[in-house]
């Protein structure tokens, strides 16, 4: 039964390092969350380590760029683990295969932007449908879209047995009072099809190996027992957290807020329902992080 607490410093004295999503948690895509802000600030002044782990398809270095534009500095975290960084390593091995179809906006094109570790990487090239040996897909084309209109594109796919490479398992995110969909409903689109896709961010394995690595090049040993996972998604952040073994605390106002009847905290009735629905059991939870 997960416990309802009020406030991160309730139980902060038992971990050293935050595993914190961003969106819903941190910032709604527009604008940050002060309290969540004041609370990792705090966190870190008492000598606890943030590495910030987001479904996001892009590079770290865009997402720091991103934070910074809307009034977060890198003085509230130390390092950020991306859902695009695990998938890129993967991409350049060939998973998918060399010649690839792009799904996505314009913005993440900077996905085949490689960091100097991967200059001498075999070369990715962009092609149609008709050439492709696999697909990267960091989004639909319109997030806002109905998800019909690449249904064509995946049954094309799918005709050809090739593999889709999700660079950001969401479902669906927030951006203010706007719902978009994410990469992971059409991976999970393309899987209810017959096709198959293979997914590296939250919640499976591969960006958490990330996470701690990078917690590592912060030259502090953490066990798992000193690590709390911050995120508002019961079937990424939660089910993630639960599969490596970490605690968790589940932010209930964020993509969550209407089914737990969250105002500034969720109703233990409705938070239960809800948690049983989705067969989750975080260790905490909370309205917002604060």
């Amino acid at each position: 039964m997960t416990q309802i607490i009020n406030s991160l410093a309730d139980i902060s004295e038992r971990y050293d390092a935050l595993f914190c999503d961003l969106w819903g948690c941190v910032h709604d895509g527009i604008k940050p969350f002060d309290e969540a802000l004041a609370a990792m600030q705090t966190f870190r002044q008492k000598g606890g380590s943030i590495i910030l782990v987001t479904n996001s398809p892009r590079p770290y270095t865009d997402l720091q760029e991103q934070l910074l534009q809307i009034g977060i500095a890198e003085s509230f975290y130390d390092r950020i683990a991306t859902s695009g960084d695990s998938a890129r390593e993967a991409m350049y091995s060939g998973v998918v295969g060399r010649k690839v179809y792009f799904l996505g906006q314009p913005h993440d094109q900077s996905f085949f932007s490689p960091p100097n570790i991967y200059l001498n990487s075999n070369k990715i090239t962009q092609v149609n449908i008709e050439q492709a040996e696999g697909i990267i897909c960091c989004g639909p084309f319109n997030p806002l879209a109905n998800l019909d209109e690449i249904k064509p594109q995946l049954l094309i796919a799918k005709a050809k047995g090739l593999k889709l490479l999700c660079a950001n398992p969401d479902i669906v995110v927030d951006r203010g009072e706007s719902r978009e969909w994410c990469a992971g409903a059409v991976a999970k689109l393309y899987t209810e099809m017959g096709g198959k896709s293979i997914y590296f961010g939250k919640p499976h394995p591969p960006i958490y190996a990330l996470a701690r690595n990078l917690l590592g090049g912060l030259e502090k040993i953490v066990s798992n027992d000193r690590i709390l996972c911050v995120g508002d998604g019961v079937l990424t952040d939660i089910l993630g957290a639960a599969a490596e073994n970490f605690d968790s605390l589940f932010i209930t106002g964020g993509l969550a807020a209407s089914p737990t009847q969250t105002l500034k905290q969720p109703n233990p009735q409705a938070l239960a329902t809800y948690l049983k629905d989705n067969v989750a059991d975080p260790t905490y939870s909370i309205g917002k992080l604060r």
